[in-house]
């Protein structure tokens, strides 16, 4: 295996995370960049990214990089690298389906000596107990005679300008040491941060699956303090502020826990622990408490209503921001949704602005219509705003021209950015 002109790279899948890994090696490499979404196709194309991550201008220059939806278009590659979605179903079991069509997919176009990488968020174990035999099977190749695999799993943080994919660090892995040394030259053309090199394929999936899983816990840890203190009369983030002076005090904040990955990723690695027969304790304990945030959050807006003598029926609030995390459109998994049906179950009229998020996108997923002027904010009257992300945009709001027209407006601050002495926060 080499690296060398007749290099040729499909990227399946070209959301958060496909997307910036095409591009980029795409300066390097001939790159099909294959998504089974016709529309996203189209859209990038004509050089638009709906998700924000790629410039517009960055698109439009990248000459050794195409789109397509079409399978058979990969026919011509000789790496494969998979970056699909590996999403939990209701019951918050893991759901493989997505991953389970992209390797069939990959394995209808397979050739000797090929190799097949995938980043997507997986359990340990699950490259080589499920995407492997699919391959196999669909290919008619034997593994690690015919063809190779690895595993380097993604580590984009959407909507972070300063931490992109070519300054993180990346892991890398493979099914033997030629294929492992192959995969890591490969990244490290591209990864100026470096990378590491992982000594097995599973390593390398367990280690993605507590990064994510430790983050969750340790934001957990605080989302409780913030519960407990509540009851208590304090300011979780005056508390923090003053712990925060001795040095090994790891500062995280209270909030909530949504998206893709924090939310997510973390029952993958319980999923497996179950079916080896362990229980796991700490990680699902952290699980429950950030996804009661949204549920706490509508409480305690509401008890500041009561306590100000606002009723709960009919009262008018604003939600800011439906997306998972600031600066980001993405709204997969996103709890703040929580706190919208909450406040209206408990019979209050909820209206929710969004400056980044798409419209189409929202109402499709949540059946939420978006207000679309910050304007309208101005406008109307409110009983209660509610800021649930943490948007760049939101420091502009001026909260004492809404409080000319809404002079007893509630005001939640959930990420504790809003600098007003009359503003609640978590």
């Amino acid at each position: 295996m080499q690296i060398n002109e007749d290099t040729r790279i499909a990227v399946i899948g070209l959301g958060y995370v496909g997307l910036p890994l095409a591009v980029e090696f795409g300066k390097k490499y001939n790159v099909v960049g294959f998504d089974t979404d016709e529309s996203r196709i189209t859209e990038l194309r004509t050089g638009m990214d709906r998700t924000k991550e790629i410039p517009d201008t960055e698109l439009k220059s990248s000459n050794r990089l195409v789109f397509y939806s079409d399978p058979t278009e990969l026919r011509g590659c000789n790496i494969f690298i998979v970056s699909v979605p590996t999403p939990v179903d209701s019951h918050n079991i893991p759901d493989l389906s997505p991953l389970i069509r992209a390797s069939e997919t990959v394995g209808s176009v397979l050739k000797h000596q090929d190799v097949v990488v995938y980043e997507s968020t997986v359990y340990p174990g699950c490259t080589e107990e499920v995407c492997v035999p699919i391959l196999g099977n669909r290919s008619g190749l034997k593994y690690n005679v015919d063809f190779f695999c690895g595993y380097s799993p993604e580590r984009i943080n959407p909507g972070d300008r300063q931490h992109r994919l070519c300054s993180i660090r990346k892991v890398t892995s493979g099914s033997n040491p030629a294929t492992a040394d192959f995969i890591d030259e490969l990244y490290g053309s591209i990864i100026s941060a470096g990378t590491y090199k992982a000594s097995s394929i599973k390593v390398a999936e367990a280690a993605k699956a507590i990064e994510n899983a430790q983050r969750d816990i340790n934001i957990a840890f605080v989302n409780e303090l913030a519960i407990i203190f509540d009851r208590m009369g304090l300011d979780t983030n005056e508390v923090l502020e003053a712990a925060a002076t001795k040095w090994n005090f790891l500062k995280f904040s209270p909030g909530l826990v949504g998206g893709h990955c924090i939310g997510v990723d973390p029952y993958y690695l319980t999923y497996k622990a179950e079916e080896l027969g362990y229980h796991a304790q700490v990680i699902l304990s952290g699980r429950r408490i950030n996804d009661g945030m949204g549920t706490f959050v509508a409480n305690k807006v509401m008890k500041l209503m009561i306590k100000s003598g606002l009723r709960l029926l009919g009262a008018r609030v604003l939600v800011a921001g439906i997306t998972f995390k600031e600066n980001c459109p993405d709204t997969r998994n996103s709890k703040v949704v929580d706190i919208v049906r909450e406040l209206t179950e408990l019979g209050c009229e909820v209206f929710v602005f969004d400056p980044i998020a798409d419209p189409g996108d929202v109402l499709n997923r949540y059946r939420i219509v978006l207000i679309k002027e910050q304007r309208q904010l101005y406008e109307s009257r409110w009983d209660s705003i509610v800021f649930a992300v943490a948007h760049a945009e939101f420091r502009s709001i001026n909260l004492e021209i809404i409080r000319q027209k809404s002079p007893n407006v509630v005001v939640y601050d959930v990420k504790g950015f809003i600098k007003d002495v009359k503003v609640a926060r978590l």
